[in-house]
C-alpha cells in the first residue's frame, strides 16, 4: 500500500479534559484526557506527540514563601520582569488507533521529583492553586483518500491548548510513590562522605545524618 501526501487530510480538534493522578503506577504519573475530533471523518491512525511547558508568564499570585523558593529560578521578585519565563516539562508521545469522528484518549505523563529538573523545582516551590501549562502537539494524520489508498499529513504546528494543573493533584501522584518523602540526587564523593559521616556517629537513618548536619551548623 503506497503512501503518498493528500491535501483533503481531516482536520482535528483537540481539547483538554481532566487532569489526574494514575494510581499504582511505578512512578509518579499524571493523567491527561485528551479529546480528538476529526469533524465526522474517517481516521486510520495519528503518531501523535505533545510537548508539555509551565506557562509561567501567564498571570498567577505568589505568596511569600513560594517566591523565597522559587529564587533559584526566577531570582529575586524585583527581576521578574525579565526573569520570568516559560519551563520545559518534557515529550510524551503516543499512537491513536483507528477512529471515526471523535474519540478520547489518555496520555501519561511522567510527573518527576528530581529536584535537578527545572519543573520539579517550580511546582515543589508552590503551595497550593494551579500550575499553569502550554501544551503543543505536533505529529502525523494517516487516513484513506476516496480510493482507499492511505494518506499521511503533518499535525499543524499552531495546534496548542491551556491547561491548568492542580497543584493538589501533582502532589498526589508524587505521595502516591513516594509518601512523605522527598528524593534528592548526590554525586557518589559527596554521597560517600555523607555515607562515612553517618557511619562514624552510628546514626539510624538518612534524616538523622542530615539532621545531625542542620543541626550542627551556626
Amino acid at each position: 500500500m503506497s503512501v503518498t501526501a493528500f491535501s483533503a487530510a481531516p482536520e482535528l480538534e483537540l481539547a483538554i479534559g481532566e487532569l489526574s493522578a494514575v494510581a499504582h503506577a511505578a512512578v509518579p504519573t499524571l493523567c491527561f484526557r485528551l479529546c480528538i475530533d476529526a469533524h465526522g471523518r474517517e481516521v486510520r491512525s495519528v503518531a501523535l506527540n505533545m510537548q508539555v511547558r509551565i506557562d509561567a508568564t501567564r498571570r498567577r499570585r505568589y505568596e511569600v514563601g513560594e517566591e523565597q523558593r522559587l529564587l533559584d529560578l526566577f531570582g529575586a521578585r524585583e527581576r521578574w520582569g525579565q526573569t520570568l519565563r516559560s519551563l520545559m516539562w518534557t515529550n510524551v508521545s503516543t499512537t491513536v488507533s483507528q477512529f471515526a469522528g471523535e474519540t478520547r484518549i489518555d496520555l501519561h505523563v511522567p510527573a518527576t521529583y528530581d529536584f535537578e529538573v527545572v519543573a520539579a523545582k517550580y511546582m515543589n516551590a508552590l503551595r497550593g492553586g494551579e500550575v499553569p501549562l502550554e501544551l503543543l502537539f505536533s505529529g502525523t494524520i494517516f487516513y484513506a483518500s476516496p480510493e482507499g489508498r492511505l494518506q499521511a499529513a503533518p499535525i499543524p504546528w499552531d495546534q496548542e491548548l491551556r491547561a491548568t494543573l492542580p497543584v493538589a493533584v501533582w502532589r498526589e501522584s508524587i505521595d502516591s510513590v513516594f509518601p512523605g518523602n522527598a528524593w534528592l540526587r548526590l554525586h557518589r564523593d559527596s554521597f560517600d562522605r555523607l555515607w562515612a559521616f553517618r557511619s562514624a556517629r552510628g546514626l539510624p537513618s538518612w534524616d538523622a545524618t542530615v539532621a545531625e548536619l542542620l543541626d550542627g551548623c551556626p
